[in-house]
C-alpha cells in the first residue's frame, strides 16, 4: 500500500473529495491572512500619512540639515549646495510684513520661492512663482481678502535696522531703524494643500534673494543667524547615505542630517513623550494582535475540519495506509490549503486597502494619502507565513491522533468526545498558567508604560494579552458550556426545545467551547479596538488641547519700549463680533522682572474669562488674586522649580505672589489683571484670545477673523492654531477610520468562524437530530432548538469577548499613551450593544441554515447515513 499510494496522491485525492469542507476552512484562512495583510498595509499608510502631516513644511525633500540652536548661516546653505549629489537646497526661513491694499491691512508671513519644486509644500494655482525683487505670490484667501488679483500691486511695510549704532545717554549703544514701504506686483496665487503654514494663516512667497535681503535688513549687525533647517533634494534619492555623510562633513555646525521620515519620526516622538507611537501602536502592536487573532481563528476552524475526517483516515488505515503516510498526508493537505488560501488572502487584503485609497480622495480628508499600496516583502511574507504555519500547527494534533487510531477501533461507532481526567488536569493546569501569567504580563506592560518605557511595555502587554487570551480559550471547555447551560435553564420555561438546547451545550463540552470561542475571538478584537480607539481618542484630544491651548490669537505687532503695545479697541470689537467664535477675551502679555532681575513672560487675564476661552480650563482653577500659575515648562526654563512664592517688580512697584504649578504647555506664567497693575499700572491688553464654537468650520472662522481685522486699518497678527490643531485631528480621524475598516474585517472573521464551527457541529449531529425527529420532535421544534443553542453559545462567547476586549483595549491604550497623561477608560456602549446584537444574529443564522437541511432529511434516511 505504501508504494501504490504515495502521500501526495493520497492527499490530492482527499482534497478533491472534501472540496466543500476545505472551502470553509480556506475561507477562514484567507480572511485571517487578508486581515494581517490589510493591517500591515494600513500601518505603513498611517505611518507615512502621519509623518507627512507633521513635517508638511519639509515637502518632498530627501534630506534635512538642522540645528537645534538655529545657528546655521547662508554660507552653510551654499556649502550644502556644493556637495556632490545635491540637486537643490534651501534654508527654511519666515519673515513677517504688513500688506496693504485699498484700505485693508494684513500682517502676513512670507517665505522664499523654492529652488526646486520638491522643496516647497505650496502649489501655484494661478500665475507663476515670483522671480524679481518687486514680485510676490499671495495665498488665494489673502488675495481675496485684500481684493487683488494677478497684476495688481500691494504695499509692504517692513522694518529696516540702521547699520550704525546710536549712542544713548548712559553711554550704551543700540540699533534703531525706520519703516520701509515696498510696492510689490502680484504674479501668482498659491495653495497650501496640506496646511503646512496653517497656523500663520498661510504663507506668501517672495523670490529667495528678496527674502534673504529683507531678513538681513531687519537684523542688526550684532544679531546671530537664525537658520535652523535646510531642506535638500538629491540628484539620485538612492544615494541618501553617501550624501548624508558628505553633508555632515560640509556643515559641522549642524545638529544632525536626517531623511525627511527620520526628521518626522523625531517630531512625532517629541510630541508623544519621546516614543514613536505611530510605529509602536499601528505597525508593531496592531499587526501583532492581527497575527494572533488570525492564528486562533484559523486553528479553531481547521481543527474542527480535520477532526471530522478522522473516520475517513481510519478507513484508509484499514486498506493498508501506514501511520506515517496518514500523518504526512494531513500535514501536506494543511500546507497546500494554507498556501493557497493565504495567497488569496493577501490578494484580498491588498485589494481592499487599494480600494480604500481610490475612494479616499472623494471624502476630502485633508491629509496626504498615497495613490497606491506598497506591497513590500514583509507585507507579503508575514501573512503567507502565518497562514501556512498556523494551519500546519492546527493540523498537528488531529494528524497525530488519526495516525494512532487502531483500524478496527476506528470502524466502531464513536461516542461524543469526553474529557479524560488526566487530559483534563493537564489542560486545566496549562489554561491556568497561561491565563494568570498572561494577565500578569499585561499588568506589567501597563506599569512599564506608566514609567515611560513604552516600547518594552507594549511588548509585554501584547504578549501578555495574547497568552492570556489563549489560556482563556484553552480553559473555556471547563466553564463555558456550564455558563451557557445555566443561562439556557433560565429560558427553559420556553418549552422542550429550549431545555434540549441547554442540555446540548453540556453534552459535548469541546464542541460547545470550540463553537463559542470562534466568536469570542472576533468579539474580543472588536471590543479591544473600539475601547482602545475611544480611550485613545479622548487622550489624543486632551493632548491636542494641551499642544494648542488657544484657538485664535490676535496680537499687536507694535512695541512700546520693552512691552507690546495695546490692541486697538476697534480690533477687539470686530473680533468679538465674528460669527463662529464661542467666546473672546482680552489678555495682557507682559515681560516682568523677578527679584533676581530675570525677565519672566507673563499673561494677565480675568480667571472666568480665561477659562471660557482656553481648551484646558482646569489649568486655571487656582488662578486668583495673589497667585501666579506657573506651567511646568516655564518653571524649569526660568528656575522657578521648588519655589513657593515669587517677588515681581515693575515701574509701579513690587508684588509678592504665591506660585501654583500646573502640568500645562503654555509659554507664560499667569496672573490676574489687578496683580499685574500693581507693577505695570499703565499696561493695557495687547492680545485677544478667542475660541471657535463647536461644529464650526475652523478654517472659515479664522478667515473671518482675518477679514474682520483687515477692515480696521490696524496692523495686528492673527494666529489660528486651531487650523493646525484640526490638521492633526484629521490625521487621527483617518487613523481611526482605517481602524474601523479593519474592524469590519474582524467582524467578518468572527461571523465566518462561528458559522463554520456551528454549521459543522450541526452536520456532525445528523443522527442525533434524526433520532429526536423519530421520537416526536417536530421540524419547528428542531429549528427552535438549534437556534436557541446557537444563540446561547454565541451570546456567552460574545459577552466574554466584550469583557476581555474592554480590558485589553484600555490596557493597550494606557500602555501606549501613558506618556501623554492619564488615559481614561472610555466604554463605547453603542458599539458594544451592536456587537452583542450581531453575535446573537450570527448564532441564529449559523444554526438555522444547516437546520434547514436537517429538517428536510427523513429521520430513517438520516439514521441510516454514515
Amino acid at each position: 500500500m505504501a508504494g501504490s499510494m504515495p502521500a501526495t496522491r493520497l492527499t490530492l485525492g482527499q482534497m478533491r473529495r472534501s472540496a466543500g469542507r476545505l472551502a470553509s476552512a480556506g475561507v477562514a484562512i484567507a480572511i485571517g491572512t487578508a486581515f494581517v495583510a490589510a493591517t500591515l498595509l494600513a500601518g505603513n499608510i498611517i505611518t507615512s500619512t502621519t509623518y507627512a502631516q507633521v513635517s508638511a513644511t519639509l515637502a518632498d525633500s530627501d534630506l534635512v540639515v538642522f540645528d537645534d540652536a538655529q545657528s546655521l548661516t547662508e554660507a552653510d546653505v551654499e556649502a550644502v549646495r556644493g556637495v556632490e549629489g545635491v540637486a537643490a537646497a534651501d534654508a527654511q526661513e519666515t519673515f513677517y510684513t504688513e500688506l496693504n491694499h485699498g484700505g485693508r491691512s494684513i500682517f502676513q508671513g512670507v517665505v522664499g520661492a523654492a529652488s526646486d519644486p520638491r522643496l516647497t509644500p505650496l502649489e501655484v494655482s494661478d500665475g507663476e512663482w515670483p522671480a524679481a525683487g518687486d514680485e510676490i505670490a499671495l495665498p488665494e484667501d489673502v488675495a481675496e481678502r485684500l481684493g487683488v488679483g494677478l497684476g495688481d500691486s500691494v504695499s509692504s511695510s517692513r522694518w529696516v535696522t540702521d547699520t550704525e549704532p546710536t549712542k544713548l545717554e548712559d553711554g550704551s549703544e543700540t540699533y534703531e531703524g525706520h519703516e520701509v514701504v515696498d510696492k510689490l506686483t502680484v504674479v501668482g496665487l498659491v495653495q497650501d494643500p496640506y496646511d503646512a503654514y496653517s497656523a500663520m494663516g498661510g504663507a506668501a512667497v517672495l523670490s529667495a534673494p528678496t527674502l534673504a535681503q529683507w531678513i538681513a535688513d531687519e537684523s542688526s549687525p550684532d544679531m546671530t543667524s537664525a537658520i535652523g533647517t535646510i531642506v535638500v533634494a538629491l540628484d539620485d534619492p538612492a544615494a541618501v547615505e553617501s550624501v548624508r555623510a558628505a553633508l555632515a562633513d560640509a556643515v559641522p555646525a549642524a545638529t544632525d542630517v536626517t531623511t525627511t521620515d527620520e526628521h518626522a519620526e523625531q517630531m512625532v516622538a517629541g510630541m508623544s513623550g519621546g516614543q514613536d507611537l505611530v510605529f509602536l501602536i499601528f505597525v508593531l502592536t496592531f499587526a501583532a494582535v492581527a497575527l494572533v487573532v488570525a492564528g486562533l481563528v484559523i486553528a479553531n476552524t481547521f481543527q474542527v475540519l480535520v477532526a471530522q475526517r478522522s473516520r475517513t483516515l481510519a478507513l484508509l488505515r484499514c486498506v493498508g495506509a501506514g501511520t506515517g503516510q496518514l500523518y504526512r498526508s494531513v500535514l501536506l493537505e494543511a500546507a497546500i490549503l494554507g498556501t493557497l488560501a493565504s495567497l488569496a488572502g493577501i490578494v484580498v487584503g491588498t485589494a481592499l486597502v487599494q480600494a480604500g485609497l481610490m475612494i479616499a480622495p472623494a471624502f476630502d480628508l485633508g491629509v496626504p494619502l498615497p495613490e497606491t499600496v506598497d506591497l513590500s516583502a514583509p507585507v507579503f511574507i508575514a501573512p503567507l507565513a502565518v497562514g501556512i504555519l498556523v494551519t500546519l500547527t492546527a493540523a498537528l494534533a488531529p494528524a497525530r491522533a488519526a495516525s494512532r487510531v487502531a483500524p478496527l477501533a476506528a470502524l466502531r461507532p464513536a461516542d461524543a468526545p469526553t474529557l479524560g481526567k488526566g487530559a483534563g488536569r493537564g489542560r486545566a493546569v496549562l489554561a491556568t498558567i497561561m491565563s494568570v501569567g498572561g494577565f500578569a504580563s499585561l499588568a506589567l506592560g501597563i506599569v512599564l508604560g506608566l514609567q515611560g518605557r513604552i516600547d518594552v511595555g507594549l511588548l509585554a502587554a501584547v504578549g501578555g494579552g495574547s497568552i492570556s487570551l489563549i489560556g482563556v480559550i484553552i480553559g473555556s471547555v471547563f466553564w463555558l458550556p456550564k455558563v451557557a447551560a445555566g443561562i439556557g435553564r433560565l429560558v427553559g420555561a420556553a418549552g422542550p426545545s429550549a431545555r434540549l438546547a441547554a442540555a446540548n451545550t453540556l453534552r459535548n463540552p469541546r464542541r460547545t467551547a470550540a463553537t463559542s470561542t470562534a466568536l469570542l475571538i472576533g468579539v474580543t478584537l472588536v471590543g479591544m479596538m473600539t475601547t482602545g480607539a475611544a480611550s485613545a481618542r479622548t487622550t489624543l484630544d486632551n493632548e491636542l488641547d494641551a499642544q494648542f491651548p488657544v484657538d485664535v490669537d490676535v496680537a499687536s505687532t507694535i512695541y512700546d519700549g520693552d512691552q507690546m503695545a495695546a490692541v486697538p479697541g476697534v480690533v477687539v470689537d470686530v473680533v468679538d463680533g465674528v460669527d463662529g467664535l464661542r467666546s473672546t477675551t482680552a489678555v495682557t502679555d507682559a515681560s516682568v522682572s523677578t527679584a533676581d532681575e530675570q525677565w519672566l513672560p507673563t499673561l494677565a487675564a480675568a480667571p472666568d474669562q480665561l477659562r471660557d476661552v482656553v481648551n484646558t480650563p482646569e489649568d486655571f482653577d487656582a488662578l486668583r488674586p495673589g497667585t501666579l500659575v506657573v506651567p511646568d515648562g516655564v518653571a524649569k526654563n526660568y528656575g522657578l522649580e521648588g519655589m513657593d512664592e515669587i517677588e515681581l517688580t515693575g515701574p509701579g512697584g513690587r508684588t509678592t505672589l504665591d506660585i501654583v504649578g500646573v502640568d500645562a504647555q503654555y509659554a507664560y506664567a499667569f496672573l490676574v489683571p489687578q496683580d499685574l497693575a500693581a507693577i505695570y499700572p499703565d499696561l493695557e491688553p495687547n492680545r485677544v484670545w478667542a475660541s471657535v464654537a463647536e461644529g464650526e468650520d475652523v478654517t472659515a472662522v479664522v478667515a473671518s477673523v482675518q477679514d474682520a481685522v483687515s477692515t480696521t486699518d490696524e496692523v495686528v497678527e492673527v494666529t489660528g492654531a486651531v487650523v493646525q490643531r484640526q490638521s492633526y485631528q484629521q490625521v487621527i480621524d483617518v487613523i481611526l477610520g482605517i481602524v474601523v475598516g479593519l474592524l469590519a474585517v474582524a467582524v467578518v472573521i468572527a461571523l465566518i468562524g462561528v458559522a463554520n464551527t456551528l454549521s459543522l457541529s450541526v452536520i456532525e449531529r445528523t443522527k442525533e437530530n434524526a433520532m429526536l425527529r423519530a421520537i416526536g420532535l417536530s421540524k419547528a421544534q428542531l429549528r427552535t432548538m438549534l437556534a436557541i443553542e446557537g444563540m446561547l453559545i454565541a451570546g456567552v462567547g460574545a459577552a466574554l469577548g466584550v469583557l476581555l476586549g474592554v480590558l485589553y483595549g484600555w490596557a493597550g491604550a494606557t500602555t501606549a499613551l501613558s506618556s501623554m497623561g492619564d488615559v481614561p477608560l472610555v466604554i463605547p456602549w453603542a458599539d458594544i450593544a451592536m456587537v452583542l446584537g450581531v453575535a446573537l444574529v450570527a448564532g441564529l443564522l449559523a444554526s438555522v441554515v444547516p437546520a434547514r437541511a436537517a429538517v428536510r432529511t427523513h429521520p430513517v434516511a438520516a439514521l441510516a447515513a454514515e
